[in-house]
């Protein structure tokens, strides 16, 4: 999930109470993962290969918009395609989701998490749907046909999560490691700063994907739709009370 920057930590409101579902979906990311790596029978029975578990139960937009195989839609969230996907999603899960569990309450939480999951799918679904036909022929010509490629990731469902932390705590301060030149920095900068730089990346390269149709295996537009399918919902399932005293933490942590 590029951006600004690699984020190495936050300002918790962990006072509010322990992340628990947040570890535990981090903790089936990685049990999926692996199990699927190393017994791919288990997920799939008569899989071989974490491939087939992948053909199996990762998003193919054709079949979705089909009305077939529609579970993919929450199988797919669960599943990664390498260890530098899966370690780069539950980093942002780990540092970002904790604060915004604290703010909503666990049942919440958990809303916020799949429909963000959902909206990513649709924007998925829908950025290929409306690809200009030449960009869709380039698409099919340098890699498959976009309908057919199983989606999988949590990146959707997590950009749900940014997208609620930029809105409600924004000046919470990220810790963040850069570059200058060939020089590691690491940096303090508001939320908003940071997931907005993040945001703008996957917008530009989102409208850069449907214009020539190369994609570099990233789905763009699923962390876009996530991102704002977050955005939308958070004032729907925030809890006022648990906001206010995670802001007058943040506000503590931040000013003495």
């Amino acid at each position: 999930m590029p951006g600004l920057g690699i984020p190495l930590g936050d300002e918790d409101v962990r006072e509010l109470g322990a992340p628990i579902v947040n570890m535990s979906i981090i903790a089936l990311n990685f049990a999926a993962f692996i199990v699927g790596l190393t017994a791919p029978w288990v997920i799939v029975p008569g899989s071989r290969s974490y491939s087939d578990v992948i053909a199996a139960l990762g998003m193919i937009p054709a079949y979705v918009v089909a009305g077939e195989r529609l579970y993919t839609v929450f199988t797919s969230m669960f599943l990664h395609g390498s260890w530098a996907h899966i370690l780069g999603n539950m980093l942002y899960l780990y540092i970002f989701g904790d604060n915004i569990e604290s703010i909503l309450g666990r049942a919440r939480y958990i809303i916020l998490y799949i429909g963000s999951g959902l909206g990513a799918v649709v924007f998925h679904i829908a950025s290929i749907a409306f690809m200009p036909s030449e960009a869709l022929m380039n698409a099919a010509l340098s890699s498959a046909n976009p309908w057919m490629i199983p989606a999988v990731g949590a990146s959707g469902a997590i950009s749900g999560v940014l997208g609620a932390y930029a809105l409600l705590i924004p000046f919470s301060r990220v810790r963040m490691l850069t570059f200058w030149g060939w020089f590691p920095l690491v940096l303090s900068v508001p939320a908003s700063v940071f997931i907005g730089f993040w945001f703008i990346y996957q917008l530009v390269m989102g409208l850069a994907t449907s214009v020539s149709g190369v994609s570099a295996g990233i789905a763009f537009w699923a962390h876009v739709g996530g991102f704002l399918t977050g955005v939308a919902l958070a004032p729907l399932l925030v809890d006022k009370r648990r906001l206010g005293l995670a802001l007058r933490i943040l506000l503590m942590k931040t000013y003495y």
